[in-house]
């Protein structure tokens, strides 16, 4: 198991995957204006440039993985002009504020959403052009299975795109994200989302979680070749490609 497989939302209450389910139903309502608010706005960037890294390929069926409220889908549908997305999350509160924005975009027949347990995708193999993910491959209860899923689905040739946050390597960024993530960021989280333990959590997780050429590595061991990434913003999140 790799170290942030170990952190559970809500300490010991049950099996991983449903406690990551039951937290993002329950900051789901807030999610968005803590998500933009706590990263002064920057994760737009972050989406953007992804979506840009992704754009080379044209990919025309695209799944994303851990969708939560469809911020990386609607943007990919905006500028990348799929003839269809998948948004797949474990999370049903997440996906219907999702369903709400699509709809606000006049979207619906581009995108549309699907529970599913990442761990055990539904879709057939070699289905997508590309599978993308943005902030959520850190909750997997298993990254090698759920990685391994990603590749299975996606189509010989096509690709995987992820944004991931992580831990800056290097000081003076290092420091300051260190005490950012532990007294600022719990602390609106717990305000704002009425959940005390959800952003408590969701910092462990950055902290535990393999980057760099750790996750070369093992996405390499998933099926991908052709693995490169690329730090955002003095490494506070981390665009990872890869090629199946």
């Amino acid at each position: 198991m790799y170290k942030q497989e170990k952190i559970m939302p809500y300490d010991n209450q049950g099996e991983k995957g449903k406690q990551v389910e039951m937290m993002f139903d329950s900051i789901a309502p807030t999610y968005d204006l803590l998500n933009h608010r706590l990263s002064w706005n920057i994760d737009k960037g972050w989406r953007n440039t992804a979506i840009e890294a992704l754009g080379q390929y044209k990919p025309k069926t695209i799944l994303d993985v851990a969708t939560g409220t469809g911020d990386f889908a609607i943007l990919a549908a905006k500028k990348l002009q799929p003839q269809k997305l998948v948004g797949a999350d474990i999370s049903e509160g997440m996906m219907n504020i999702g369903r709400q924005k699509v709809e606000k975009e006049n979207l619906q027949h581009v995108i549309s959403f699907k529970k599913e347990d990442c761990m055990n995708l539904t879709f057939q193999d070699n289905t997508f052009d590309a599978c993308t993910a943005a902030f959520g491959i850190r909750n997997f209860p298993n990254l090698d299975k759920g990685l391994k899923e990603m590749c299975r689905v996606i189509k010989p040739g096509g690709h995987l795109c992820v944004i991931e946050l992580t831990q800056p390597a290097r000081n003076p960024m290092k420091t300051l994200f260190n005490i950012y993530s532990h007294t600022v960021l719990p602390a609106w989280g717990r305000m704002i989302s009425k959940d005390n333990k959800a952003y408590s959590y969701l910092t462990a997780t950055i902290e535990a979680f393999p980057q760099g050429e750790t996750m070369m590595d093992i996405l390499q061991r998933a099926g991908f070749r052709e693995t490169k990434f690329r730090r955002l913003t003095f490494g506070i999140c981390t665009l990872y490609m890869a090629t199946k």
